[in-house]
């Protein structure tokens, strides 16, 4: 039998005597897209935190490509709610610092000036590489946070509500930014949301998290949806329907004594 891309096994975290996780197990295979969802308090975030590195495991272990996960490395990039960009840095700048720390070693100054464009470009951010972050919008500063994560070529693209801060239209045309990039690409991506409509629109499987303290994993979807997806058209198929009910039903019914 071989061994999942990303393997959380048997996962627990507690901070004192909080337990937030308990027995969480998931498998994500290599290009998959696979998204989070659950009431506030059930530990999404920090299940994506261990993921990351930036949080420990009191039980269990993360498993990416037969290594063990123990702390942060550029084989795992976070995108956050926030997109904490250096404000004192260009978006070519912010980019480019984190192509240098990755393969500073690796490219040549020319090919990391060149990968640097190429993931701005990725983004659609290629008109805004002189512009500093406070001369931009929101949207832009996110799609500049996900040109960073992805020119570091992580094994797993992380991201953390990425969309959560922004308004309806800009979050839409995010989300199908990040579609064609994963359609182009074929990234493993792991993603925390709120969001039920986005998750059945991104997402090939959703894992959904039973209530904190000590949440796990209560079910898990698959989106039978095809690729590529246009969100006019899957709005009214009954995959997504289906999927967008059953998501619900967890939620709003079985896990309705969340706080």
């Amino acid at each position: 039998m071989t061994k999942a891309f990303l393997s959380i096994e048997s996962l627990g975290v507690a901070f004192g005597r909080a337990e937030v996780l308990r027995e969480v197990n998931l498998k994500v295979e290599e290009g998959e897209f696979v998204s989070i969802i659950g009431h506030s308090g059930c530990g999404k975030s920090t299940l994506l935190n261990v993921v990351a590195g930036l949080v420990p495991a009191t039980t269990g272990a993360v498993i990416l490509d037969r290594q063990a996960v123990e702390e942060p490395g550029p084989d795992r990039a976070v995108v956050f709610q926030n997109h904490s960009l250096l404000p004192w840095l260009s978006v070519y700048e912010n980019v480019r610092l984190a192509v240098d720390k990755v393969f500073g070693g690796k490219k040549s100054r020319a090919e990391r000036r060149e990968w640097t464009l190429h993931n701005l470009a990725l983004v659609q951010m290629s008109h805004a590489a002189d512009k500093r972050p406070g001369e931009i919008s929101g949207g832009m500063k996110q799609r500049v946070g996900i040109a960073r994560a992805l020119a570091m070529e992580p094994k797993v693209l992380l991201l953390d509500e990425p969309f959560g801060a922004l308004d309806a239209l800009t979050r839409a045309k995010l989300q199908d930014s990040v579609m064609e990039i994963h359609a182009k690409l074929g990234n493993t991506v792991l993603m925390i949301t709120h969001d039920v409509d986005e998750a059945v629109l991104l997402s090939d499987r959703i894992v959904m998290m039973t209530n904190g303290p000590a949440a796990t994993v209560g079910e898990v979807l698959n989106v039978s949806l095809a690729r590529p997806r246009q969100r006019l058209e899957v709005a009214s198929d009954p995959a997504y329907l289906a999927a967008r009910g059953a998501v619900l039903e967890f939620l709003y019914a079985r896990q309705a004594a969340a706080a």
